[in-house]
C-alpha cells in the first residue's frame, strides 16, 4: 500500500509539473507577441505567423485570430495524437492564443530586428516548455502529423517547414519584404532556443576509449572518478582482432581528470568525445515523463 501511495505522489507530481510548465511557457510565449513582434509585424510561421498577417489587413486580435485559425485545424488533427496529448494541447492552444490579447499591449520596442531577437528567444522558449509538459500550441503540428500518417513520405518537419515558408512568402508579399526577412531570422532563433530548452546546455560528455590497457583504465574511472563504464565488443576492421571498447558519460569538468587517467595508462589509446545533450539516469538527472495516461 506504501508503494502504491508513492506511486501515484510521483505520477501526481509529474502532471503538476507538466502542467506548470504549460501555463509558463503560455505566458513567457504568448508574451513574445505584443510586446516584441506583433508592432513590428513580424509574422513567425505557423498559424500565429497567419494571425499576424490577418492582423495587419485588418486589425483583429492576433490572439483571437490565432485561436480561430486553430480551432479547425485541431479538429482535422486530433486523431492523428494520442488522448492525454491532445488534452493537452487543447488547454495550451486556449491559454496561448487567449493570452496573446491579455498580457499588456505594450511594446518594448519598435526597432524590428530587437523585436525579431527577443520576441524569438520568449517564443521559442515558452514553446519548448509547453512541449516539455507534453502538449504543443500549433494546429499545424496536428494536421502535419495526419499528413505523415497518410503519406509517410513526408515527414512532419518537412511539412511544416514548408507551412512557415509559406507564411514568410506571404508576409514579404502582404508586410513587406524587409519584415518576412526577419520573420525567417525569428523562425531560425525560434527552433534554436525551443531545443535547448528541450534537451539543454548540457555540460555533459560522451566518451568511447579505445585502448590496450582497458581493464585499468576502467578500473580508475570508476574509483578514482566515481562514474560508470560501460564495456563494448568490437572488433578492429583491418586487423580483425577483437577491441574492446570503453563508453562513459562524464561532466565537461571531468574531462581532464579522464585524459589524465588515460594518458598515465596508455598514451597511444585513441579517444572520442562528443556532446551528450542530456545524460539521464545515476549520477545525473532523474528520469520524468511527461505524456502518461492520466490527465
Amino acid at each position: 500500500m506504501a508503494q502504491r501511495r508513492s506511486i501515484l505522489t510521483s505520477r501526481q507530481k509529474e502532471l503538476l509539473s507538466a502542467y506548470l510548465q504549460i501555463l509558463l511557457g503560455s505566458v513567457i510565449g504568448a508574451a513574445g507577441y505584443p510586446l516584441f513582434m506583433t508592432p513590428n509585424r513580424i509574422a513567425p510561421g505557423g498559424v500565429s505567423g497567419i494571425a499576424i498577417i490577418i492582423n495587419h489587413l485588418t486589425h483583429l486580435p492576433v490572439g483571437t485570430l490565432t485561436l480561430a485559425l486553430n480551432i479547425p485545424l485541431f479538429i482535422l488533427g486530433y486523431r492523428a495524437m494520442g488522448r492525454i496529448f491532445a488534452f493537452r494541447s487543447l488547454i495550451a492552444t486556449i491559454l496561448f492564443s487567449l493570452l496573446i490579447d491579455l498580457l499588456p499591449q505594450n511594446p518594448v520596442t519598435l526597432d524590428p530586428l530587437l523585436g525579431t531577437l527577443y520576441g524569438g528567444v520568449l517564443l521559442g522558449f515558452g514553446l519548448g516548455l509547453i512541449m516539455r509538459g507534453g502538449a504543443t500550441t500549433g494546429g499545424t503540428d496536428m494536421v502535419a502529423r495526419m499528413v505523415h500518417r497518410r503519406f509517410s513520405f513526408i515527414s512532419v518537419g518537412s511539412f511544416l517547414f514548408a507551412i512557415d515558408c509559406a507564411v514568410v512568402v506571404a508576409a514579404g508579399f502582404i508586410i513587406g519584404t524587409t519584415e518576412a526577412l526577419y520573420a525567417m531570422i525569428n523562425i531560425f532563433l525560434t527552433a534554436r532556443i525551443m531545443d535547448v530548452v528541450m534537451i539543454g546546455f548540457s555540460g555533459n560528455k560522451s566518451c568511447l576509449i579505445i585502448s590496450e590497457a582497458w581493464q585499468s583504465i576502467s578500473s580508475r574511472i570508476m574509483s578514482e572518478m566515481d562514474r560508470g563504464v560501460t564495456l563494448l565488443s568490437a572488433r578492429g576492421a583491418y586487423t580483425g582482432k577483437e577491441r574492446p571498447t570503453l563508453l562513459c558519460v562524464i561532466s565537461r569538468t571531468e574531462v581532464m581528470a579522464l585524459k589524465r587517467i588515460i594518458r598515465e595508462e596508455d598514451e597511444r589509446a585513441f579517444i572520442v568525445i562528443t556532446e551528450a545533450h542530456e545524460a539521464i539516469g545515476d549520477g545525473f538527472s532523474g528520469l520524468s515523463e511527461p505524456y502518461g495516461d492520466a490527465k
